[in-house]
């Protein structure tokens, strides 16, 4: 064998390596990742939402309190509802447990409930209706819940991104093989009629 013939072998072995690490590269072995990461971002949006939401209530029932003071039960409810949605202990994790994710999203369900509860009755108060703080704490608030509905509108479609890479080729071969350790991520399910900002006519 000629010195010549051992060169050209031995410069096929990076070559090969070369092209194997660029045809695994193009075969969406970093997919997963990368859809997990997104997905986790669009996780802290809908969080982010649903904290400024609990931080404006307070303001909010301060402000109806002082006109509406007999609407004592519908303001103790939505009360008890953020109280008890800003206990609940959500990270990264709650998306891949569906106990966590569920208890989560009732807590919200909740809360959305009782805040428009409050909102109807509000109706029944003319001066309160055309209170500057309240309106401004009401348009905050709208626009809160139109925040929140993007946000999970956006989680849900990184996590069907996700989900569907784990589930479909060649991400089911990584799945298997590099990320065993990542699960599908749990999904907002909740009834379109509760979803919607509550609505309130002045």
């Amino acid at each position: 064998m000629t010195l010549s013939v051992c060169i050209l072998r031995r410069a096929r072995i990076p070559l090969f390596t070369v092209l194997a690490g660029l045809l695994l590269s193009g075969c969406g072995v970093n997919n997963i990742p990368t859809y997990d990461e997104s997905a986790k971002a669009k996780w802290s949006d809908v969080q982010n939402q649903y904290q400024r939401r609990a931080d404006l209530i307070p303001n909010l029932v301060e402000t109806v309190k002082g006109y509406a003071a007999q609407e004592r039960e519908v303001l103790t409810q939505v009360t008890e509802a953020r109280a008890k949605a800003s206990q609940i202990k959500v990270d990264a994790s709650t998306v891949t447990d569906p106990a966590k994710f569920k208890e989560y999203q009732d807590a919200q369900n909740a809360l959305t409930g009782a805040l428009g509860r409050l909102l109807v009755t509000v109706e029944r108060y003319p001066d309160l209706k055309s209170n500057q703080n309240f309106l401004a704490l009401q348009s905050q608030l709208e626009g809160t819940e139109n925040r929140i509905s993007v946000a999970r509108r956006d989680y849900i479609d990184s996590v069907r991104a996700y989900n569907t890479e784990l589930k479909t080729f060649p991400g089911v071969i990584w799945a298997s093989t590099l990320y065993r350790s990542y699960n599908p991520m749990e999904t907002f399910t909740v009834a379109e009629d509760v979803t919607k900002p509550p609505t309130v006519k002045f």
